[in-house]
């Protein structure tokens, strides 16, 4: 089955400056204190000790990474990831602000690097090192954030001059990696349902009144918006999957926190038919 006109692939790379440096005095003192036995490892220092902007920068980064893998399908091993098309305008615009605030991040970074590096100075002390860091333009380079956008390829893309036998049998080939991977690719969003459905059902087993302020809105609208990336995750159309994300969404329906805290006919009824669901699929 054909699904090029229902996804593309998206390649996402963040590079961050990890404003680290190995200090190697500091490591033989570490490495010679620990065959006193009062530690062991290598030491590295950070650069930037004394403000938390380019630790900012890094978990900014791993958060669009994150948001990045929750909305795509896996691919190839490295490199690109499936977007359905469905998402593709939601996504490049959430791409677009994260992208323009990550570049903010880092050039409020580069303009006050100077002054950094003095703050650094102060909370370092003797393991400041003026040699140890890079001129402001190398760490401005040391920043990106790309995002690439390819066609999903098909089997029969070949524009090859090789013999027909040759050619069919790379077809083949292909074809057989492509639907490997398309079938890996759609073991992620039964994975994420079925890991949400664990999820609930152990947490629907809760009960007593020790157990009511550990109840929060997320469990509902976490569940909610499973249901509603599902819709757009299920390239292939997959029957059982829709058929399980609507049995998920008819659960949540009207569903309320508050009753769900505090009744508990309402809690095993949930559960009763989230456990209904795990039951009847071939996870």
């Amino acid at each position: 089955m054909s699904i090029a006109s229902s996804a593309v692939l998206v390649e996402l790379n963040i590079s961050v400056w990890t404003a680290a440096k190995l200090d190697k005095s500091a490591t033989n003192e570490v490495i010679s204190n620990s065959k006193a036995g009062s530690g062991s490892g290598a030491f590295r220092k950070n650069l930037l000790a004394g403000t938390s902007l380019r630790k900012d920068i890094s978990d900014y980064a791993a958060a669009s990474r994150l948001y990045n893998n929750n909305v795509t399908l896996p691919w190839a091993d490295r490199g690109g990831r499936m977007l359905p098309t469905s998402l593709f305008m939601d996504f490049k615009q959430n791409m677009n602000v994260r992208s323009a605030h990550f570049y903010t991040l880092c050039g409020r970074l580069v303009d006050n690097y100077d002054s950094l590096k003095l703050s650094a100075q102060i909370y370092m002390g003797t393991l400041y090192n003026e040699s140890d860091y890079p001129s402001v333009d190398e760490v401005r380079d040391k920043f990106a954030f790309k995002l690439v956008f390819s066609p999903l390829p098909e089997a029969g893309d070949f524009r090859l001059d090789v013999p027909l036998q040759d050619l069919e049998e790379m077809k083949q080939q292909y074809e057989s990696d492509f639907n490997g991977r398309l079938a890996d690719a759609m073991r992620k969003p039964w994975g994420d349902l079925h890991t949400m459905l664990t999820t609930m059902s152990n947490k629907l087993s809760s009960a007593g009144d020790d157990e009511k302020k550990r109840w929060h809105d997320t469990f509902v609208t976490n569940a909610q918006s499973m249901c509603s990336l599902l819709t757009n995750l299920n390239v292939t159309n997959d029957p059982q999957l829709e058929e399980a994300r609507r049995a998920l969404e008819l659960t949540m329906l009207g569903a309320d926190i508050e009753e769900i805290k505090e009744d508990s006919l309402v809690r095993a009824e949930m559960k009763s038919k989230i456990d209904n669901i795990l039951g009847k699929f071939n996870w």
